[in-house]
């Protein structure tokens, strides 16, 4: 299960930081490049991402 659980984090964290960044207009080539809401929803994700890793490595670790 905590393997699990840290895949999960990373991913969301990556896949937040990557919303974000296209949401910014940081990185280009995408529908999503410059839309306001993914600038809000990625750092969401990330952030829940980060919480996630937290628990996933000290409670229960």
């Amino acid at each position: 299960m905590k393997p699990l659980l840290i895949v999960l984090g990373v991913l969301m964290t990556l896949v937040g930081s990557v919303w974000a960044l296209q949401g910014l207009g940081y990185l280009k080539g995408s529908p999503m490049t410059g839309v306001d809401i993914w600038a809000m929803i990625g750092p969401v994700v990330a952030g829940l991402g980060v919480a996630l890793l937290i628990v996933a490595v000290r409670k229960l670790g």
